[in-house]
This record gives structure tokens, sequence and C-alpha cells, in this order.
């Protein structure tokens, strides 16, 4: 069975097969809408439904509604839906690559950089910020950032950070040895450069979120970048920053960057900036009214920041753009994360 999909104050509709999400959908009909995680966690794809029935995990949704996840949502009959967003993009730029293990190295104990090579004469385009999927042995996926800046198109370079028990972390990354073979599929994302501002940036990241900024970053310096740059990255400990040294050349290397590393739990000697990441933003820039803001890492500070940067510093609608890092892999196990995450929301959001 086949449903019809609408978006409201528009002429744009698109055919939905049964058992199909209305992302998926979306995309195969060459349209884009914003999206992250694909699990169902991070709510960048939070719709109205206007008219008509989906299925949501296990709940059934009758229009009208808010807060219609696209990545979950499976019609159950023809709907209209208002998306924050929707544009027209080129389904067959996403490719499907085999690609090698260069190298694997450990820049903290946590963390892992894979660098991966395409096969010859293969490029893959991708815009700075985007990430790819793994496929794994069981079928399932996992989704990393692509830390290298999208001109270095023979391959990939991707951080990782070690989860106790990770099928992936633990399992498959430790491993590999060169020469090994990943399939790989990319790119996906809409957390990607904005280059047609001028606007000043301020980048914030906690944890791995440092690779797609990192991305974004050389990406600036690649096309003679002019406009001011605030990176702001977060850390429980001094040794998370795993790479605060080439954040610190690049400061040196071009005017117009500014690096500024913050801890939660910083150790004795520490002379730089405490506490959350995002409220040493708004000690430094307590006005963000003309500023654009790329957030990665941790899905709390990510909401929080959105909250705070347009409740208390006036960032305009439209100018905070987020990839929250989410877990991947089992369904029911990703699912239990996002309830727990979002009863913690409530009660610091309570207090």
């Amino acid at each position: 069975m086949t449903f019809q999909i609408a978006v409201d104050q528009s002429d744009i509709a698109f055919a939905c097969e049964a058992g199909e999400t209305v992302l998926d959908a979306a995309e195969r009909a060459g349209y884009s809408l914003p999206y992250s995680c694909r699990k169902g966690i991070c709510s960048t794809c939070e719709a109205e439904l206007c008219r008509g029935n989906v299925v949501s995990g296990a709940m059934q949704m009758h229009g009208p509604a808010s807060g219609v996840l696209l990545c979950r949502a499976t019609p159950q009959s023809d709907i209209l839906i208002h998306p924050k967003r929707i544009d027209r993009h080129d389904p067959t730029a996403r490719k499907k690559i085999t690609a090698s293990v260069y190298r694997v190295s450990r820049p903290a104990e946590d963390v892992f950089t894979l660098m991966l090579r395409f096969p010859a004469g293969i490029r893959a385009r991708f815009k700075a910020g985007q990430y790819l999927r793994v496929a794994m042995p069981d079928g399932d996926t996992r989704n990393f950032s692509m830390a290298n800046a999208p001109r270095e198109s023979d391959g990939v370079q991707l951080h990782i950070r070690r989860i106790p028990g990770g099928q992936f972390s633990e399992g498959v990354l430790a491993r590999l040895q060169k020469g090994d073979k990943l399939q790989v599929e990319i790119p996906y994302g809409e957390f990607y450069l904005r280059t047609g501002s001028e606007k000043p940036m301020v980048c914030l990241a906690t944890g791995t979120g440092f690779a797609p900024i990192k991305s974004i970053i050389e990406d600036l310096i690649a096309r003679g970048n002019t406009r001011r740059v605030c990176l702001y990255w977060g850390g429980r400990r001094q040794q998370d920053l795993y790479l605060s040294s080439l954040a610190e050349k690049w400061q040196v290397r071009v005017a117009w960057l500014q690096f500024t590393p913050v801890l939660s739990e910083p150790e004795a000697g520490w002379h730089g900036a405490t506490g959350l990441v995002h409220e040493a933003v708004l000690r430094d820039i307590p006005d963000l009214s003309g500023w654009q803001v790329y957030a990665c890492g941790n899905p709390l500070m990510i909401r929080n920041a959105q909250r705070d940067f347009e409740k208390c510093a006036g960032l305009p609608d439209g100018q905070f753009f987020a990839d929250p890092f989410v877990s991947s892999g089992n369904p029911v196990l990703v699912q239990s994360e996002a309830g727990a995450m979002n009863e913690t929301i409530k009660k610091m959001n309570a207090g």
C-alpha cells in the first residue's frame, strides 16, 4: 500500500510505502528534512502532523498533533505535515563504498581516530559537518562524523569514543588492522557549514563532537575565511580535549579564530575556563543576536545551549545548527536512553 504525504503551505507531495518512515520517503523522493540521529532521540526531525494518522514506535498519533518524529513515523493514511524545513536534494549523491583501514591511533585513553581510504579513483562528496554510516556485521549501522575537510575526499577521518561493551568501539574497532575493509555509506546529516553567511560563528563541542567542528574549521581555513569564529570545547578533564593542541595551532595560524577550552571538573593547576561549556559562551558573548551557532556533542548540552542562547542572549530563530551525539544500535536500548535523557532534562528544567 502507498500513502501520499503532502507538505503544508507548499505544493510538495510525495509517496510513502507501507512501513516506510516519512524521513526515508522524503529522501527517496529527493527532499531533505532536518534530522540528525535517525533513532528518535534528538528531536531534530520533529514536525507537526496537520492531518492523517501515523505510527511512531508503539504510539498511534492522529492529526492535528505536534512533536511527531519523522524519522520514526510511518503513515497509516494519507497525511499532511508541517516540518521545520524542507529542501530539494540529490538522492543520488549518497554512495556506498568499501573503504580500507589506513591507520588507527589513540589520542586519548578513551578516544580512537580511525583513518579510512577509498578505492583508487573513488571520491565522496560531503559538506563540512556531515556524518557517514558504517555497516556492522549484524546488519546494523553506526554513525560517525567526518573530521576531515570535504576537499580531502579520497578518504575519511573518524573520531570514536570507546564505550564499555560497545559493539563497534570494543568489538569491531579493537580488531581492525591496516588494510581491513569496512562498508560505509556517505553522506548523511543536515548539520553542515552554511557558506552563504558572513555572520560571526560560535562553534560549540563536547567530547568527540569536536570531529565535525574540526571539519568545519579546516574547511573555513581552506576557503580563506575572514568571518569571526569562537570555538568552545568542553570536557570534564583536560585529557578529554584530546586534540586541543591542534585547536591552539589553528588559533596561531589564523587571526579570525579564538579557541576557549572549558573544563567542568578541572584538576589543580588549571587556569582556563570552567563550568558548563555553553555558559562559558554566555559569559564571553552575552549578545548573540548577530551570530550563528554550530553545536555538536552531548544532547543535553545542545538542548540547554539552544534554550539559553535564544532566551538569554537573543540568538535568532534558525541560527542554531546542531548535531546531538546519541547511541547507535539496539532500538530498544536507544529508546530507553531517550527516556532517561528526557527525564534528566525535565529535572534540570524544574530545578
